[in-house]
């Protein structure tokens, strides 16, 4: 018999912790359905907005491929899917999806393989038919199979030069000596080489069976129409056996491993792991706790001395990986060559004093509130939605197990923290690994919430600040961002990265308080706080939980009305920022990308990077920002955007009280008019050379700036041409099997900006795939 699962009614549990009434993470009101072929269905509807996430989950990853352990079957199974099926074909199935205003994809993990596809509502119908197509009638056409297969070949090479999947795979197959985690996703070159056609229509006729799949559809749908549609689709297929998963025990470490290697880069990278429990153990809050404090947000104890207070470490980690089955507690940093040692034995230190010394309440409430904020912000979307539900399902089979892993978080203490530390993080249990440059190496129901203002409410505060205020209450949290006009088009070959360096220094300090002091209280307040730039501004954002907005506020007025630009933290950032630009000159697209820039712009500020160059950035002094800011954090300059749990009243009595002082300046840019059409740049060649094994082939033409009424056309161009649907995609990548990356990117600000089409691939076709891109462009 078919059985049913219907939400609960009557009262609902808190998140137990905090005032009752604070915070609560609601029961699931999804309905479930197991049809006779064992065919499981969940569906929440929310009618907040007009659109659905339409999802079938499979449970087979890269663990579950059993004899071809290590081949990638899963994941090449995930690109074939979309290729045809015994009454569609390819072509037919990406139309199908954008004839509705659909987009689908798709991705694989260790242990399972997840379709998507996020349409308005009136395509629901057709998501469903699409997935159940793919997932029971996949006809694996043999021409689609080899062009696939050269696909991951590159995308296998894009990986072995990207320096932060090189060293996953070097810690996951350092760690695990046994279990199939070792082995990457993707799959080895040697053995998805070995892989035919009747070799992975075995492996999905065998994983791809009603009983090991399940759907998931949350959105502005009725559930009991999507059971009908499901059950009239899928109920009558057979149920398949499915063997067993038998996942060898991994044996306990009972020593320190280590794996380090030369790498392409300009900086070195440590990652230090250690074996713990799977997602449903006791002791997992309390690692995700643990590592909250060691490694997440400006005031973690690894931020705050290692990046800050020693300056060792550009970019610091940690966080636990926990699946439904063993996972890795990892923490890992990148740094200059000639610190690596130092930073892998400041970390340890670090964590061997929480092992000996433990931590406080204040430190444990502050992870709890990140945590819980995360939560929320994963819920944002229908998409975010359908992924907990079914994340909730294939690791628990429980729909609930999100909220019960929140009140689990809630119930963690100091002591919990302190024992969980001394208990996983010791000597015997760890593996480190590393890669250093190259040339260093010495001797890796219903809902119940409500959607109030679905509008936006604009006003200008008396020193000529504009306010933007959209009221949302579906969840507590709050979004808060305040730019302002500046970017590559205030700076100067000269004064490059200055917006850049000047934006990241806002957050490091005021009058008042320390960078440490207002990490502090941001991060207390269960919130993040950031800032950047780009080619028209610069901006504050910061996220807090809807309680925390006032003295969260009070933050922003602070960092805004009063920054003071430490010398020590100017210096600390000038040395990150150097870093990321020696950093990103091992990048293939990023050295391309610049190559463009200068070639589409000469020598207009949009043809500078947003980082600077070394030159730059070493001459930028505090002075230069002091008049900067002046300039550019100023009311006319302005505009604050506030969106979430809110009242549009609040908003402008607490801006009022925290930005009304701010002065009224100057509009910056305020005369720029679209130029009058003259003569298209002249056609150009520009060549780089990188020690990579992936070529980079872009082609740039001038294009309009963001007042034009050709940008409309342009953006739909940019649409047309970077999806799986695009005449790009479909020429180079599946009827040449040319490039694994390939699609256009536009770019447009208060001056003309450029539209791009670029492709990936190997250098021995890069001849070929320019000619291709050519012909493509000459017919658009």
């Amino acid at each position: 018999m078919e059985t049913a699962r219907h939400p609960a009614s009557g009262h609902r549990p808190t998140s137990g912790a905090g005032d009752p009434q604070e915070f609560v993470y609601p029961l699931s009101d999804a309905h479930e359905w197991t049809l006779e072929n064992g065919l499981e269905l969940i569906v929440k509807e929310d009618r907040s907005a007009p659109v659905a996430s339409v999802q079938v989950w499979c449970r087979a990853g890269s663990i579950h491929e059993g004899r071809w352990l290590g081949a990638g079957l899963s994941h090449l199974l995930e690109h074939m899917l979309f290729k045809g099926t015994e009454t569609r074909s390819g072509n037919e199935i990406v139309e199908s999806v954008q004839d509705e205003g659909g987009y689908f994809n798709a991705y694989t993990s260790f242990n399972r393989t997840v379709y998507w596809i996020d349409t308005p509502k009136r395509g629901v119908d057709a998501a469903l038919e699409i997935l159940c197509d793919i997932t029971s009638a996949a006809s694996f056409p043999e021409d689609e199979l080899e062009k696939e297969v050269e696909v991951i070949r590159r995308e296998i090479a894009m990986g072995e030069d990207d320096p932060e999947q090189a060293l996953s795979r070097m810690t996951f197959a350092t760690a695990f000596a046994v279990h199939p985690c070792r082995y990457p996703v993707i799959g080895t070159l040697d053995l998805l080489n070995r892989v035919r056609r009747e070799d992975l229509m075995g492996y999905y006729r065998a994983q791809y069976v009603p009983n090991n799949l399940f759907y998931v559809v949350v959105g502005d749908v009725d559930p009991s129409e999507v059971y009908e549609k499901v059950r009239a689709l899928a109920g009558k297929i057979p149920r398949g056996v499915v063997e067993p998963l038998l996942l060898p025990d991994e044996p306990r470490q009972l020593g320190r491993r280590e794996s380090h290697e030369e790498f392409v880069t300009k900086l070195s990278r440590t990652s230090l792991a250690w074996h713990i429990p799977d997602v449903t153990h006791r002791d997992v809050p309390a690692l995700d706790i643990l590592a909250t404090i060691l490694g997440t947000g400006n005031s973690s104890r690894f931020y705050r001395d290692l990046r800050e207070r020693e300056k060792l470490a550009h970019s610091i980690y940690s966080y636990a990986y926990t699946p439904g089955h063993e996972g890795l507690f990892l923490a890992g940093a990148t740094a200059e060559p000639g610190k690596r040692q130092r930073v892998e034995e400041r970390m340890l230190e670090l964590i061997a004093g929480v092992g000996r010394d433990g931590t406080d309440a204040v430190e444990v409430e502050k992870a709890r509130k990140i945590a819980l904020s995360d939560q929320f912000h994963s819920l944002t979307s229908t998409r975010g939605q359908a992924s907990d539900l079914g994340s909730n399902w294939l690791l628990a089979r429980n729909l609930d197990f999100s909220k019960e892993y929140l009140d689990a978080l809630a119930r963690v203490s100091p002591a919990d923290v302190h024992r969980v530390a001394r208990e996983y993080l010791r000597e015997d249990n760890l593996t480190v690994t590393s890669l250093i440059p190259r040339g260093s190496m010495g001797p890796k129901p219903e809902s119940k919430t409500r959607v109030r203002g679905l509008s936006v409410e604009r006003f200008r505060l008396e020193n000529g600040l504009t306010v933007l205020v959209r009221e949302d209450d579906r969840l507590p949290l709050v979004s808060c961002f305040a730019t302002f006009r500046g970017g590559l088009l205030a700076e100067t070959p000269e004064t490059g990265g200055s917006t850049r360096l000047l934006s990241r220094l806002l957050v490091k300090g005021s009058a008042r308080s320390s960078a440490e002091a207002i990490a502090d209280r941001i991060e207390g307040y269960g919130g993040s706080l950031g800032s950047g730039s780009g080619r028209n501004s610069l901006y504050v954002g910061l996220d807090v939980l809807h309680t925390e907005l006032r003295p969260a506020l009070g933050v922003l007025g602070e960092i805004c009305l009063e920054p003071s630009f430490p010398p020590d933290e100017l210096e600390k950032e000038r040395q990150v920022q150097l870093a990321a630009i020696r950093d990103t000159e091992d990048d293939p697209f990023t050295a391309a990308s610049q190559l463009m820039r200068k070639g589409l712009y000469g020598n207009h500020p949009y043809s500078l990077d947003v980082r600077g160059t070394r030159e730059s950035v070493e001459k930028i002094g505090r002075d230069d920002l002091m008049t900067s800011c002046g300039e550019w954090i100023a009311g006319a300059n302005g505009v604050v955007a506030v969106f979430g749990n809110v009242r549009i009243a609040e908003v402008r009595e607490l801006l009022e009280e925290n930005l009304s002082a701010l002065a009224v300046g100057t509009k910056l840019f305020a005369d720029l008019k679209e130029p009058a059409r003259g003569a298209l740049p002249e056609t150009k060649r520009i060549e780089g050379e990188l020690d990579k094994s992936q070529s980079v082939v872009m082609l740039g033409f001038a294009g309009c700036n963001v007042f034009h009424p050709d940008r409309y056309a342009l953006e739909i161009l940019d649409e047309i041409c970077s999806d799986m649907s695009s005449r790009l995609f479909l020429k180079i990548r599946e009827e040449l099997g040319l490039a694994y990356t390939v699609g256009s990117s536009l770019s447009y600000g208060f001056d003309p900006g450029g539209f791009v089409l670029y492709a990936a691939t190997s250098p021995e076709k890069a001849a070929v795939v320019e000619e291709a891109l050519l012909e493509e462009a000459a017919k658009i």
